[in-house]
Protein backbone atom coordinates (compact mmCIF):
# COMPACT_ATOMS: atom_id res chain seq x y z
CA UNK A 1 0.00 0.00 0.00
CA UNK A 2 2.25 2.52 1.15
CA UNK A 3 6.70 2.73 0.11
CA UNK A 4 9.36 4.50 1.97
CA UNK A 5 8.81 7.95 1.08
CA UNK A 6 5.57 8.32 1.03
CA UNK A 7 3.26 10.73 2.82
CA UNK A 8 0.55 9.29 4.53
CA UNK A 9 -2.26 10.47 7.17
CA UNK A 10 -2.29 8.81 10.59
CA UNK A 11 -6.20 9.58 12.49
CA UNK A 12 -5.84 12.69 14.86
CA UNK A 13 -2.14 12.67 14.89
CA UNK A 14 -1.90 13.97 11.11
CA UNK A 15 0.54 13.72 8.15
CA UNK A 16 3.87 11.52 8.49
CA UNK A 17 6.59 10.50 6.37
CA UNK A 18 6.71 6.56 5.82
CA UNK A 19 10.51 6.68 6.65
CA UNK A 20 10.89 2.32 6.58
CA UNK A 21 9.54 -0.91 6.49
CA UNK A 22 10.58 -2.85 8.76
CA UNK A 23 10.12 -6.68 10.17
CA UNK A 24 9.99 -7.45 13.91
CA UNK A 25 9.33 -10.89 15.71
CA UNK A 26 6.97 -10.49 18.24
CA UNK A 27 5.44 -13.63 20.35
CA UNK A 28 6.95 -15.63 17.76
CA UNK A 29 5.61 -14.21 14.68
CA UNK A 30 7.15 -11.57 12.26
CA UNK A 31 5.24 -8.60 11.80
CA UNK A 32 6.23 -5.99 9.09
CA UNK A 33 5.56 -2.23 10.06
CA UNK A 34 5.65 0.66 8.87
CA UNK A 35 7.49 3.29 10.33
CA UNK A 36 6.00 6.52 10.27
CA UNK A 37 6.98 10.36 11.56
CA UNK A 38 3.99 12.81 12.15
CA UNK A 39 5.70 15.89 10.46
CA UNK A 40 3.80 18.26 13.05
CA UNK A 41 5.85 16.78 15.66
CA UNK A 42 8.38 14.62 14.77
CA UNK A 43 6.71 11.67 16.71
CA UNK A 44 7.42 8.02 15.03
CA UNK A 45 4.42 5.72 15.18
CA UNK A 46 5.17 2.02 14.31
CA UNK A 47 1.72 0.56 12.10
CA UNK A 48 1.47 -3.09 11.55
CA UNK A 49 0.78 -3.49 7.84
CA UNK A 50 -1.85 -5.70 8.20
CA UNK A 51 -3.45 -3.34 10.31
CA UNK A 52 -3.39 -0.16 8.23
CA UNK A 53 -7.34 -0.04 7.46
CA UNK A 54 -7.84 -0.74 10.94
CA UNK A 55 -6.45 2.16 12.63
CA UNK A 56 -7.39 4.13 9.97
CA UNK A 57 -4.32 4.90 7.66
CA UNK A 58 -5.03 6.41 4.10
CA UNK A 59 -3.01 8.80 1.55
CA UNK A 60 -3.10 12.14 1.34
CA UNK A 61 -6.63 13.23 0.09
CA UNK A 62 -7.26 14.44 -3.89
CA UNK A 63 -7.92 16.91 -5.80
CA UNK A 64 -11.59 16.31 -5.82
CA UNK A 65 -11.79 15.46 -2.20
CA UNK A 66 -10.55 18.79 -1.40
CA UNK A 67 -13.21 20.72 -3.22
CA UNK A 68 -15.37 18.57 -0.66
CA UNK A 69 -13.66 19.81 2.27
CA UNK A 70 -13.96 23.81 1.39
CA UNK A 71 -17.47 23.18 0.67
CA UNK A 72 -17.90 21.46 3.92
CA UNK A 73 -16.06 24.63 5.81
CA UNK A 74 -18.44 26.74 3.51
CA UNK A 75 -21.50 24.84 4.83
CA UNK A 76 -23.11 27.96 7.02
CA UNK A 77 -26.40 26.08 7.76
CA UNK A 78 -25.58 24.12 10.59
CA UNK A 79 -27.88 22.96 13.66
CA UNK A 80 -26.73 22.33 16.94
CA UNK A 81 -28.13 19.97 19.09
CA UNK A 82 -28.42 21.85 22.69
CA UNK A 83 -25.75 19.51 24.92
CA UNK A 84 -23.50 19.87 27.37
CA UNK A 85 -19.83 20.88 26.11
CA UNK A 86 -18.27 17.91 27.35
CA UNK A 87 -20.57 15.86 25.22
CA UNK A 88 -19.92 18.03 22.27
CA UNK A 89 -15.97 17.41 22.77
CA UNK A 90 -16.41 13.85 23.20
CA UNK A 91 -18.64 13.56 19.94
CA UNK A 92 -16.01 16.20 18.27
CA UNK A 93 -13.40 14.10 19.48
CA UNK A 94 -14.65 10.77 17.96
CA UNK A 95 -14.82 12.72 14.27
CA UNK A 96 -11.69 13.42 14.73
CA UNK A 97 -10.18 10.26 15.64
CA UNK A 98 -12.16 8.35 12.65
CA UNK A 99 -9.10 9.91 10.36
CA UNK A 100 -12.00 11.39 7.68
CA UNK A 101 -10.65 14.64 6.64
CA UNK A 102 -14.68 15.33 5.90
CA UNK A 103 -15.14 14.81 9.68
CA UNK A 104 -12.26 16.74 10.71
CA UNK A 105 -13.62 19.79 8.18
CA UNK A 106 -16.97 19.49 10.01
CA UNK A 107 -15.54 19.58 13.56
CA UNK A 108 -13.37 22.53 12.32
CA UNK A 109 -16.48 24.56 10.91
CA UNK A 110 -19.08 23.29 13.83
CA UNK A 111 -16.30 24.78 16.38
CA UNK A 112 -16.11 28.32 14.68
CA UNK A 113 -19.74 28.94 14.23
CA UNK A 114 -20.24 27.88 17.81
CA UNK A 115 -17.38 30.30 18.63
CA UNK A 116 -19.07 33.47 17.04
CA UNK A 117 -22.25 32.59 19.23
CA UNK A 118 -20.82 31.67 22.57
CA UNK A 119 -17.25 31.55 23.91
CA UNK A 120 -15.86 27.56 23.47
CA UNK A 121 -14.60 26.18 26.57
CA UNK A 122 -10.29 24.91 27.18
CA UNK A 123 -10.85 21.79 25.44
CA UNK A 124 -12.73 23.20 22.68
CA UNK A 125 -10.36 25.37 21.87
CA UNK A 126 -7.87 23.70 22.07
CA UNK A 127 -9.63 20.99 19.78
CA UNK A 128 -10.01 24.08 17.11
CA UNK A 129 -6.45 24.27 17.12
CA UNK A 130 -5.83 20.73 16.99
CA UNK A 131 -8.51 20.53 14.18
CA UNK A 132 -7.42 23.62 12.28
CA UNK A 133 -3.79 22.26 12.53
CA UNK A 134 -4.31 18.81 11.09
CA UNK A 135 -6.65 19.82 8.10
CA UNK A 136 -4.24 22.95 7.16
CA UNK A 137 -1.32 20.67 7.38
CA UNK A 138 -3.01 17.87 4.78
CA UNK A 139 -4.74 20.58 2.44
CA UNK A 140 -1.43 22.69 1.98
CA UNK A 141 0.41 19.27 1.21
CA UNK A 142 -2.54 18.25 -1.10
CA UNK A 143 -2.66 21.61 -2.63
CA UNK A 144 1.02 22.45 -2.73
CA UNK A 145 0.38 25.65 -1.15
CA UNK A 146 1.90 26.76 2.11
CA UNK A 147 0.39 26.39 5.41
CA UNK A 148 -0.26 30.04 5.85
CA UNK A 149 -2.00 30.44 2.59
CA UNK A 150 -4.56 27.71 4.10
CA UNK A 151 -4.62 29.01 7.12
CA UNK A 152 -5.44 32.61 5.76
CA UNK A 153 -8.20 30.76 3.64
CA UNK A 154 -9.91 28.89 6.02
CA UNK A 155 -9.92 31.95 8.69
CA UNK A 156 -11.53 34.07 5.23
CA UNK A 157 -14.68 31.70 5.03
CA UNK A 158 -14.97 32.50 8.70
CA UNK A 159 -14.71 35.99 8.63
CA UNK A 160 -11.79 36.01 11.40
CA UNK A 161 -9.74 38.53 9.79
CA UNK A 162 -12.54 41.00 9.61
CA UNK A 163 -13.27 39.78 13.13
CA UNK A 164 -9.74 40.69 14.36
CA UNK A 165 -9.55 43.87 12.08
CA UNK A 166 -12.95 44.98 14.04
CA UNK A 167 -11.65 44.82 17.32
CA UNK A 168 -7.97 46.23 16.66
CA UNK A 169 -9.37 50.56 16.63
CA UNK A 170 -11.25 49.31 20.06
CA UNK A 171 -8.50 48.07 22.00
CA UNK A 172 -6.17 50.85 20.57
CA UNK A 173 -9.05 53.41 21.99
CA UNK A 174 -9.18 51.60 24.92
CA UNK A 175 -5.60 51.34 24.92
CA UNK A 176 -5.66 55.61 24.99
CA UNK A 177 -8.16 55.85 27.38
CA UNK A 178 -6.06 53.76 29.65
CA UNK A 179 -2.94 56.06 29.75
Amino acid sequence: MFKVGDLAVYPAHGVGLIEAIEEKEIGGSTLVFYVMRILENDMKIMIPKNNTEAVGLRSIISPKDVERVYSILEEKDVKFTPQTWNRRYREYMERIKTGSIFDLAAVLRDLYILQMDKPLSFGEKKMLETAKTLLVKELSIARNKKEEEIERGIEEIFGIEEIQAEAEPEMLLEMKTDL
